[in-house]
């Protein structure tokens, strides 16, 4: 699995540590940004699928720097957020630039948390991501509802509002969250219906030599329903033909994507790798797509890339 994070105006090159002394010396100090560190995770049997996710997260500078204010709050109990935000000020807080950091406490909770994760198997890196962002957003929500019965909330305002049904949205979404427009267009009446869905990260198909952005334009392609895929169409009180496309709606801050790797071949009868290669661009430019006049063009500057050599 791969996972391609982006982020305007805002680059940065995830390096693993090694001997700390001898890869500074070779890159040479002029070249590590002002109060950066790069450092390897300690691999506790095949918890690579995480070290390299946490690592990515690390460099997408918004995040991090939430977990570091994270960790500057009043301390809470002990959850998976304390202790990726015990692990990023571990690393941010080093004398040296370059090394390596054992993540046990983190892996740890993990594995209590989640017994998907409790064993020394190999495991997606994409499902592992989503786990980490939806368990944050989770914690968080759960938090401002407390604050919110305890009368008060975090800038020491007394809160007078009633509860609302739909969590608010938390840093993980300000920065990770984008919306998505489900159209489809009856053939018949060119009635539009739309609908729309929020995602933290978008998973595209890939093909033999291509690349991210014609992955993306094949994204939005026009789907054709027909024959027993036909549209039941609300103004024609019937099944038609339709056209069907997914456009970006709003864009987010950080544009996370997976790049689907995985094929079922019917003739094997089973999931198959697609061992494609994937041209990854230093800068990508999003177009609206969806017409929006509030949403303009994003230019995107790469992050990290997390791949996964092998054949599981």
């Amino acid at each position: 699995m791969e996972i391609l994070m982006t982020v305007s105006k805002f680059a940065s090159i995830c390096t693993m540590g090694a001997n700390a002394s001898a890869l500074e010396k070779e890159i040479g100090p002029e070249q590590f940004p002002v109060n950066e560190h790069y450092f390897g995770l300690v691999n506790f049997g095949n918890t690579c699928y995480c070290n390299s996710v946490l690592q990515a997260l690390y460099f997408c500078r918004p995040f991090r720097e939430k977990v570091l204010a994270y960790k500057s709050q009043p301390r809470k109990k002990e959850s998976l957020l304390t202790c990726l935000a015990d692990l990023f000020h571990s690393i941010a807080t080093q004398k040296k630039k370059v090394g390596v950091i054992p993540p046990k406490k983190f892996i740890t909770r993990l594995r209590k948390e989640n017994e998907l994760f409790d064993n020394y198997m190999q495991q997606d890196a994409h499902e592992f991501l989503n786990y980490l962002l939806n368990t944050i957003a989770d914690i968080l929500q759960e938090e401002r509802k407390q604050e919110k019965q305890n009368g008060r909330l975090p800038n020491g305002n007394i809160d007078n509002e009633n509860n609302n049904s739909t969590p608010d949205p938390t840093w993980v979404h300000e920065i990770f969250q984008g919306t998505l427009t489900n159209e489809t267009r009856c053939l018949t009446c060119e009635t539009i219906s739309s609908k729309d869905e929020d995602f933290l990260d978008l998973s595209v198909d890939v093909e033999q030599n291509t690349s991210i952005t014609h992955c993306l334009r094949g994204f939005s392609n026009t789907e054709t329903l027909c024959s027993e895929y036909k549209y039941y169409c609300e103004e024609c009180r019937s099944k038609q033909e339709a056209h069907k496309r997914m456009k970006v709606k709003k864009l987010p801050m950080i544009l996370a994507l997976h790049l689907k790797r995985f094929k079922y071949m019917d003739q094997l009868h089973r999931y198959t790798k697609l061992s494609y290669r994937v041209v990854f661009p230093l800068e990508l430019r999003l177009f609206n797509t969806s017409g929006d006049a509030t949403n303009p063009d994003r230019m995107y500057d790469l992050v990290a890339v997390v791949v996964h050599c092998g054949r599981k």
